[in-house]
């Protein structure tokens, strides 16, 4: 994914490829810091303040300084104005800096990824992957850090082994998240998805999606669910910030059948992008 624009806090616009983090940073080094990814709509990042609130519950989990929300919400209108881009990716980081500080603020704009929306007409087949359960303190339960190589190690095993993604479940058979999404399903009427006292992240998309989906037609139930339920759904879905709401077709080799709630959301969702205002 090429990097249209970036913006660095006491630095603003820099040129993508100008080296702004240093060796020493344990951002870097110990993949100690924090960040956030949004979809931008007609130049509109999505639920920014949301995000940025929980950059800094992040944040604090890992025992970084708080960051300046005002100067982060700032980086990141100055990297999109540079980027120029209607619709894109948002990235936010938070990182200590060097040992002797400071703690730095990066704003990336990049393209949207072009596989999406193929992706969602096709469908994802889905893999499930044993993991531990996060609800202890020490292992950062809700935390949305860089140390991201066990999710992409479960997106390669997922993909070597003939599916799209996985599905993390605990020791116990209970559904938890996506390396990067969160999961649903459809039994009749109702929106089943895993609890957020299960140690998941509280995606933010997820949480517009809670708010929408009575609108939709369904109702939400929110709990800790054994996978035999997902493998039984009426229709499945993920969602995230950049890949929104993506239809699920296959779990472990099963089908999974499609169905009217995932278009439904994906529908209210871009609805409510259009209407979001981000000025508050």
């Amino acid at each position: 994914m090429s990097l249209r624009a970036l913006a660095v806090s006491g630095r603003g616009v820099v040129h993508p490829a100008t080296p702004v983090v240093r060796a020493d940073d344990e951002g870097f080094s110990r993949g100690r810091a924090a960040f956030e990814t949004l979809r931008v709509y007609g130049g509109r990042p999505f639920r920014l303040q949301e995000h940025l609130e929980r950059l800094a519950r992040s944040a604090a989990r890992i025992a970084l300084p708080p960051p300046d929300l005002a100067e982060v919400r700032e980086l990141a209108a100055l990297a999109l104005r540079e980027a120029g881009e209607g619709d894109a990716v948002l990235r936010l980081y938070w990182t200590p800096g060097p040992p002797e500080g400071p703690p730095a603020a990066l704003a990336l704009v990049s393209p949207l990824p072009d596989w999406i929306e193929e992706a969602r007409a096709r469908g994802q087949r889905l893999l499930a992957l044993t993991v531990p359960r996060r609800t202890a303190g020490w292992l950062l339960p809700g935390t949305k850090s860089v140390s991201y190589a066990a999710h992409l190690a479960a997106e390669h095993e997922a993909r070597a082994r003939g599916a799209d993604d996985a599905v993390f479940v605990d020791d116990d058979g209970i559904v938890l998240e996506g390396p990067v999404t969160n999961i649903w399903w459809r039994e009749g009427g109702t929106l089943l998805t895993p609890s957020l006292d299960l140690g998941i992240l509280a995606g933010e998309t997820r949480a517009a999606l809670l708010e929408l989906a009575g609108a939709a037609g369904y109702a939400v139930e929110e709990g800790s669910f054994p996978l035999a339920r997902l493998a039984a759904a009426d229709e499945a879905f993920t969602s995230s910030s950049v890949r929104e709401v993506m239809p699920v077709v296959e779990l472990d080799g099963r089908p999974i059948p499609r169905g009217p709630a995932a278009a439904a959301l994906q529908e209210a969702l871009r609805g409510a992008a259009a209407v979001h205002d981000e000025v508050r």
